[in-house]
């Protein structure tokens, strides 16, 4: 969590996040490659690399859910894409949102902290209990990796009020909860890093949220924030900035770049024509990076 708000502080707050669909490739692109997979790894590969020359963005995130549904080649190309973000220097955000109990947390601490599937931070779900965020924390150590987690706070979806905003028999609300609980998981671990300037542990904190965002980045003050929902869903650079405050954090941006190709005014021919290349997409997405920088750190 340290060397991501290092990068951020570096190359500016935005997190590309590769939710990779096939259908966000022109079709007559992914039929010059085996299969959609492959397509996708290819698109992958490109933008990390031009992200990575251009310096417009300090992480990628990548959404397990999408690699998933192509199947045992998908995952294929979800383990090479993380190899690929952590070869290029930056940091590779999972986002698989995990949230078990028990030995089943220990497994998929396991599969995401090493092995085939190994990133640097993974994002998780602690609504069956806090006990569930344990078996993360051992690879928190130095010595197993210094991986981190964001943990889910305040989602970016409308539904978010459903179970967030529920008021506790004890006062307050559940969000709050579960913050309190993400500040002292950084407290506890304070004494491996002494001179860390936040907190294990980050938060996922939604751009769509206006109500909330001065609250939490007041209250959780030395928390780093995951912030989505910054372009496609809504959220604003305003917003953003007020999260960014303080500790800081990395807003994620997804169709917005990844599909950055169809609203290009200087591909309307070869789109209307269906001559599109790899390179051109690529090219539009590492501009809409680009252009996400200058509007987040303006």
């Amino acid at each position: 969590m340290q060397a991501l708000q290092e990068l951020a502080a570096k190359n500016g707050p935005l997190c590309v996040g590769l939710d990779t669909d096939p259908s966000y490739i022109p079709e007559n692109i992914v039929k010059q490659y085996e299969n959609a997979p492959a397509a996708v790894l290819e698109y992958n590969k490109q933008i990390i690399n031009r992200v990575a020359a251009d310096k417009t963005a300090c992480c990628f995130k990548v959404q397990i859910a999408y690699y998933e549904a192509m199947g045992l080649e998908g995952l294929k190309v979800y383990s090479q894409t993380l190899k690929l973000v952590r070869d290029s220097g930056l940091i590779a955000i999972s986002d698989i949102k995990r949230g078990d109990i028990g030995a089943t947390s220990q497994a998929y601490a396991r599969a995401h902290f090493t092995g085939d599937f190994e990133t640097d931070i993974i994002t998780i779900n602690p609504y069956m209990g806090f006990d569930t965020l344990q078996p993360y924390t051992k690879y928190a150590e130095p010595e197993n990796g210094g991986k981190g987690a964001f943990v889910l706070l305040c989602t970016s979806n409308p539904g978010m009020t459903d179970i967030e905003h529920q008021e506790l028999k004890a006062g307050g609300l559940l969000l709050e909860r579960v913050g309190d609980e993400i500040a002292r998981i950084g407290s506890d671990f304070a004494k491996f890093y002494p001179e860390q300037t936040c907190g294990i542990y980050g938060a996922v904190v939604g751009a769509t949220q206006v109500a909330d965002a001065r609250y939490l980045r007041d209250k959780y003050k030395d928390t780093f924030f995951l912030i989505p929902g910054y372009g496609a869903q809504g959220g604003d650079a305003a917003i953003c900035k007020t999260l960014l405050e303080r500790a800081g954090g990395t807003v994620n941006s997804s169709r917005g770049i990844l599909c950055a190709w169809k609203k290009n005014a200087d591909l309307e021919g070869k789109i209307a024509a269906g001559t599109l290349t790899m390179d051109d997409i690529a090219g539009a997405a590492a501009k809409a990076s680009y252009d996400s920088k200058v509007d987040l750190t303006r």
